[in-house]
């Protein structure tokens, strides 16, 4: 382990979600790319998003959404976890919730790009964001106390 992980280990779910959220990538232009010809699907300027992903089913779909999803609230995470790091956090509990969230997201996008099932995907990103909530009171406790 690097020197810089030991003194600051709350970087390593940060670049580990990063680094799966570059995988989610390459997955949504696995699947788009050979797809856009097979449903033939053009570039025409005048067709709007929209209409462009009608002519794409919902398996091809699915990376995209996810990618996107994971351009969302963890950005939050990104950011408490730099704000702990800078307070010097790194007790081994603050490090486990850290991982569990970025487990979870990882969990959460394999059910979305796999079976895109509600009722499985909703109670694992529910639990990521008990997880996040509890990173953010432990910042703002830190902060106020």
């Amino acid at each position: 382990m690097s020197a810089l992980l030991a003194n600051k280990p709350l970087l390593g779910p940060l670049v580990g979600l990063n680094v799966w959220t570059f995988a989610m990538e390459f997955l949504l232009y696995k699947r788009r790319i050979p797809a856009l010809s097979k449903y033939n699907v053009t570039f025409d300027p005048a067709t709007v998003k929209k209409q462009k992903a009608e002519k794409l089913p919902a398996f091809v779909q699915w990376p995209a959404d996810n990618f996107n999803n994971l351009l969302e609230q963890p950005t939050q995470f990104y950011a408490v976890l730099l704000g702990l790091s800078f307070l010097d956090v790194k007790d081994k509990r603050t490090v486990g919730v850290a991982w569990t969230y970025v487990g979870l997201r990882m969990l959460h996008s394999i059910i979305h790009v796999s079976t895109n099932n509600p009722s499985i995907r909703f109670p694992v990103f529910a639990a990521s964001s008990l997880a996040l909530l509890g990173l953010t009171a432990q910042a703002a406790w830190m902060l106020i106390f």
